[in-house]
């Protein structure tokens, strides 16, 4: 059974990859015409949305490690089950500054 902080976590971690994927989706720095500088930033931007996705990611799938087959010594090693308070918060955060622009952009 998830905890509270568990459930907060894995929510904010599904709102974030959903909205990394889908910026990721719309980030192109390897577009013609773009200048250097305009490169760099989308290029920049990119990266983020890669790594916020790959972080959300592995919050989704750490759960399930074990049921999935996954040695329980193994799992450990690569996630733990129980967030910290600061990584909830942090994360949390975030999902919610994205539900706010979705919601301010209507």
């Amino acid at each position: 059974m998830m905890t509270a902080l568990q459930t907060i976590y894995w929510v904010a971690a599904f709102i974030t990859l959903a909205e990394a994927l889908n910026k990721l989706e719309r980030t192109d720095p390897c577009a013609a015409g773009l200048t250097w500088n305009q490169r760099l930033v989308d290029g920049l931007k990119a990266i983020a949305w890669l790594l916020l996705a790959c972080g959300a990611a592995w919050a989704l799938i750490s759960p399930l490690l074990v049921p999935l087959g996954v040695p329980s010594g193994a799992a450990e090693l690569l996630a733990h089950y129980e967030p910290s308070v600061g990584e909830v918060c942090w994360s949390a955060g975030f999902a919610v500054l994205i539900v706010r622009t979705r919601v301010k952009e209507g």
